[in-house]
């Protein structure tokens, strides 16, 4: 298998956003977006799925954190669909359940080739620190059409917001982690081609 890496940039007049990937490389991940509750979920993200990630990004936060959150999620999930290149040699299908203290959630995704995303978060708070709750559901829709995956997130219990969102990033990560790992039998579908 070859090099599993990207670098992505995006430039529009909303924001300036540039994320770096490796795939097969854990470092400690370097995230700006201004926006601190993304950065802690991305954190998480990052060092759940074991994948090396810097990512820096400039928005528009004067309007809100729509853009911001949104076009992060976009250059990451083209980021990941250009890491996996032709998607031969991977396990494609992952899945995975992650607690945070009361909080349970689940992720399931197929790295397809077609997007698609069923997000239930379950959340109830209008905000979580610097991030409107809508757009945590919109990172995972964004991510999954610029990736090119089916992407199901669903927290299955819990009482604090703050726990629900995490352990729903976490899930994610782990069934990613899980989806990206090598397996010995070139393209994983029937078809021969993703």
């Amino acid at each position: 298998m070859s090099e599993r890496t990207a670098t992505v940039e995006r430039s529009t007049r909303e924001t300036r956003i540039t994320a770096t990937l490796s795939l097969d490389a854990s470092e400690d991940a370097r995230i700006q977006t201004g926006l601190g509750f993304l950065d802690h979920m991305l954190g998480a993200f990052a060092f759940h799925a074991r994948i090396g990630l810097t990512l820096e990004a400039r928005g528009d936060l004067e309007v809100d954190d729509h853009h911001t959150v949104e076009d992060c999620a976009l250059v990451l999930g083209e980021a990941f669909r250009e890491a996996l290149g032709d998607r031969s040699g991977i396990r494609r299908f992952g899945w995975a359940y992650a607690p945070l203290d009361e909080s349970l959630a689940r992720a399931v995704v197929d790295i397809s080739g077609r997007p698609g995303a069923s997000i239930e978060l379950q959340l109830e708070r209008e905000r979580l620190g610097d991030v409107s709750c809508e757009n945590l559901s919109h990172f995972f829709e964004s991510f999954a059409s610029a990736a090119g995956m089916t992407v199901h997130v669903d927290v299955l219990r819990g009482r604090n917001d703050h726990h629900r969102a995490e352990s729903a990033f976490k899930a994610f990560a782990l069934a990613i982690r899980d989806a990206i790992a090598p397996e010995d039998r070139g393209v994983p579908s029937t078809k021969g081609v993703l």
